[in-house]
């Protein structure tokens, strides 16, 4: 009978080089205190709203202020566009959250050490097949998704806006959308390369 072949250790260098992955550890640990900044600001923004609705004036300036909305009469009630914007800008942060899970759990988990998340209820569906390609096109659709929210508020305040800052904006999210189709094309391509060999 053949006694199972045992894995050599580690030669100090290659231990070290494959330990300095846990460098990364801090870097993931910021984008979670990063995550709650944005979950602070998401309810910030949600309680002026609704403040704004039931009529706090004061309430309503902040949001006014902070969505950049001008008007030629000064806003002394809600309107369809001032929630639109403030709506927008909430999506917007929910948007960028998931980007942040994304880049945080897809990233350790590729990059750092496995959760070993297997049978947990809980498990995210893209994290069984996640790896470098998967997730720069996940990460791509997710930019493409929060560019288009930024692009739909300037669109909506348009007339604040002046034609290049429009004109620019629209370029840059037509770029982000070619970039993420040549990402997922390039994934496609190597994928067929690998499944041939």
């Amino acid at each position: 009978m053949q006694e199972p072949t045992r894995k050599s250790p580690l030669r100090p260098l290659p231990n070290l080089i494959f330990a300095s992955r846990w460098l990364q550890l801090p870097l993931y640990l910021g984008l979670i205190a990063a995550q709650g900044v944005y979950v602070f600001h998401f309810w910030v923004e949600l309680v002026h709203l609704l403040e704004a609705v039931f009529g706090n004036q004061h309430a309503l300036e902040i949001l006014v202020s902070s969505i950049g909305y001008k008007s030629d009469t000064q806003v002394t009630s809600l309107n369809e566009t001032v929630i639109m914007l403030v709506v927008l800008g909430l999506i917007d942060v929910v948007m960028i959250s998931n980007l942040l899970i994304m880049v945080i759990v897809g990233g350790y988990e590729t990059f750092v050490s496995r959760l070993n998340l297997e049978g947990h209820p809980d498990q995210p569906e893209w994290l069984d097949h996640v790896n470098a390609s998967v997730l720069k096109v996940k990460l791509a659709t997710a930019i493409i998704g929060i560019s288009s929210i930024h692009l739909l508020k300037s669109f909506i305040n348009a007339a604040n806006y002046d034609e290049k800052v429009l004109m620019w904006q629209t370029l840059i999210h037509m770029a982000f959308l070619l970039s993420a189709i040549a990402i997922a094309y390039a994934d496609r391509l190597m994928s067929h390369h690998d499944k041939a060999h």
